[in-house]
């Protein structure tokens, strides 16, 4: 059977099974317990390799290893748990080890609650380790997608021999839908570069410590240009009634899914209003919407944090057009009727923006 009703957090493991991961090392975490529970039942009837780590910085140092070795490896927690993770993350990347992450995101700071947020997108898609490097960051907003990007993830991460991290709230994690799964298996590619114990692998070397400034330097420089080659072509997005659109919506995971049916009942009340969801965060599709800010009125992003991604629109936009932004916390969620009603606030005041005359700018502050 390839169709079945399932998890999400069920979802990612099955998947990253059948694109070839043997190995899991974590440490559980609500709302992500369940990828932790799925892993023990499912990675042993695989062949693979489970084990539970007594924390979460013991758990991303065994990736590290397990990677070193040439496996596809993975682990998974949330917020607490990645905090604990990103000096291990930083020394993946700094070593060039490909990994899969998940990070099912719940409320912060501290300890908070077990509530769905989306306030891990700082440390997630900025780096929030040491040193310069750049996690690649795909954003599922179905269960379905988190079988389809936790293939995905897999792929970038050994093409860019790199961590990937698959980041979403716990509203995804936690919802049960139908995912059609792959009927067969993928291989693992073959990794000349790892370490398997053996005379042909003697001498390679998987290291992140460059003792000389020069070689440091030329390492980072090395980095760089992988993460720019990145940065520019594998770019993942959806553009849903933007053709037309004069107030475009900008949100991810559940958030996308509440803001679509929002601006379906707005285009019924005559507002054209749009969705742009990112599905990958880094890199981000910052082009295309600098696009789309040729035609249309002014944005609304819509976050279940404080307001982080918004910077990186702002910047992607560049004072070209209004970027409004509306936030719940705590991990409230926000409905469509809410959503909806911003909407028709933020067009009211393209409008009025529009059709004020030259000798009104100075009162309205354009």
């Amino acid at each position: 059977m390839t169709k079945e009703l399932i998890k999400g957090n069920e979802a990612v493991v099955k998947a990253a099974i059948l694109a070839g991961c043997r190995s899991f090392y974590g440490y559980p975490i609500t709302p992500a317990s369940e990828i932790t529970e799925a892993a023990a039942r499912y990675f042993p009837l695989a062949g693979g390799t489970f084990l539970q780590a007594e924390s979460e910085i013991a758990s991303i140092n065994m990736v590290y290893g397990a990677a070193a070795a040439g496996e596809r490896t993975m682990t998974a927690s949330s917020g607490p748990g990645i905090s604990l993770m990103q000096e291990g993350i930083s020394y993946l990347a700094g070593s060039e080890l490909p990994c899969v992450i998940v990070d099912i995101t719940r409320g912060g700071p501290g300890l908070g609650n077990i509530a769905p947020e989306q306030s891990d997108y700082h440390q997630v898609v900025k780096g929030g380790g040491h040193g310069n490097y750049r996690t690649i960051v795909l954003a599922p907003n179905s269960v379905q997608e988190m079988c389809d990007l936790t293939f995905l993830a897999f792929d970038l991460a050994d093409k860019y021999r790199n961590p990937a991290i698959v980041m979403t709230d716990g509203f995804i994690g936690q919802m049960m839908e139908p995912v059609e799964f792959p009927t067969t298996s993928v291989e693992a590619p073959a990794r000349p570069w790892a370490v398997l114990g053996n005379a042909e692998t003697r001498n390679n070397l998987i290291t992140s410590i460059y003792m000389s400034p020069d070689e440091l330097e030329a390492h980072q420089r090395h980095l760089e240009a992988k993460y720019a080659r990145a940065n520019r072509g594998e770019e993942l997005f959806e553009a849903y009634r933007t053709d037309d659109a004069e107030v475009i919506t900008i949100g991810y995971g559940i958030v996308s899914r509440i803001l679509k049916t929002a601006v379906d009942q707005a285009r019924e009340m005559g507002i054209k209003a749009g969705l742009f969801r990112p599905i990958t965060l880094w890199p981000f599709p910052d082009r295309q919407i600098d696009i789309i800010a040729d035609w249309t009125k002014s944005f609304m992003v819509v976050e279940l944090s404080n307001g982080q991604m918004v910077d990186d629109v702002r910047l992607a936009v560049n004072g070209r057009r209004p970027v409004n932004f509306y936030s719940r916390g705590g991990g409230n969620v926000p409905t469509v009727d809410e959503l909806l009603g911003q909407l028709i606030k933020v067009s009211e005041d393209s409008y009025v923006r529009e059709n004020i005359s030259e000798s009104e700018e100075l009162f309205w502050g354009v």
